[in-house]
């Protein structure tokens, strides 16, 4: 607008002095867009997303760029993650990046719902070197983001009276495909193939290995998917219980089966089943009362954690929820 005007005002007095600051001033004007436009030239951003991406929480997400230029450096560049072709709150900035070089760094953001989230891609944008003319170059770089659901508080009194860490509560059992328990004196009805012949051979004496049976590390999470427990926000909420409830039995080391109307995953341990559960929470959705199945029923033994939105989350033994769910 000043340049505008200083021209119109050149134009009119007809003043050489004017005519010089407005030459000026296109000039510095021209020479914004050239170096902003050769500094983006060559740029190349690609996006690292975290493995796990939980409703509530904060998370980094990694920005890595490159300037493929030989020998010109840029400045001063930012860098937006698009949804929907708009870009978020939040940016990575880079100073400066020499020709030939890859920087990374990282923004921090909150996502505020669980369930799937796409981005469309990337906005590359300078105002180098004067401020005048911010300069932007949009990078197509679809992705989809499952997000989790938010982790809350575990009452205590849900799992109270479950071990508290891997191996408590566990049975000795003669098998091999448990964990390693201990070494004790040969019976009689031992199968002679746990025999521990090296410390029998040291000892003198027939020693047996003696192992863990699993099945005391067994548990099932019962979630009711037919029910919304009277508002959208209460389903919500009941997903976020059955998420942490299940992260926090996956920590104590228990295989964790997972049944909805319509789903079940069997009974695993570790970081994949985590993954598995995870996923299916994040994605699930309600179901009509007339469309719900009726398989409803814990599968894998132990004890059953039953949670239905709007209701307060009990365990009850395998059984039992068995029971209750061919009287429903």
């Amino acid at each position: 607008m000043a340049t505008l005007l200083i021209g119109l005002a050149a134009i009119n007095a007809g003043l050489n002095l004017l005519f010089l600051v407005w030459g000026m001033m296109l000039c510095l004007i021209l020479a914004s867009g050239v170096l902003s436009e050769l500094c983006l030239r060559g740029l190349e951003v690609r996006r690292s997303p975290p493995t796990t991406i939980h409703a509530r929480s904060p998370f980094l997400m990694g920005i890595a760029l490159t300037n493929g230029k030989r020998r010109i450096p840029s400045f001063s560049v930012e860098v937006e993650d698009l949804m929907d072709g708009r870009p978020i709150e939040k940016r990575c900035y880079f100073l400066k990046l020499p020709a030939g070089r890859t920087q990374e760094t990282a923004y921090r953001h909150v996502l505020p719902r669980r369930g799937r989230q796409r981005l469309s891609g990337l906005r590359l944008s300078t105002k180098f070197p004067f401020g005048l003319i911010q300069k932007s170059r949009d990078v197509s770089d679809p992705a989809e983001l499952v997000i989790y659901p938010a982790l809350v508080p575990v009452p205590e009194n849900l799992l109270r009276g479950l071990p508290a860490e891997h191996g408590r509560g566990r049975m000795r059992w003669r098998s091999r495909g448990g964990d390693f328990f201990g070494l004790r004196d040969f019976r009689h009805g031992d199968d002679p193939r746990d025999i521990h012949w090296r410390t029998s051979a040291r000892r003198g004496m027939p020693f047996v290995r003696e192992n863990e049976d699993d099945e005391g590390l067994t548990a099932t999470i019962l979630f009711d998917n037919s029910s919304d427990g009277g508002s959208p926000d209460i389903f919500e909420a009941a997903v976020s219980v059955a998420a942490s409830v299940s992260a926090e039995l996956l920590r104590r080391g228990y295989r964790l089966a997972f049944v909805a109307r319509g789903l079940h995953i069997a009974a695993a341990r570790g970081p994949g089943q985590s993954t598995r559960i995870m996923r299916a929470l994040a994605l699930i959705e309600r179901v009509m009362p007339s469309d719900a199945s009726d398989d409803f029923v814990a599968a894998a033994g132990g004890p059953c954690i039953c949670i239905t939105p709007g209701r307060a989350p009990e365990v009850r033994s395998s059984r039992a929820s068995q029971a209750m769910e061919r009287g429903a």
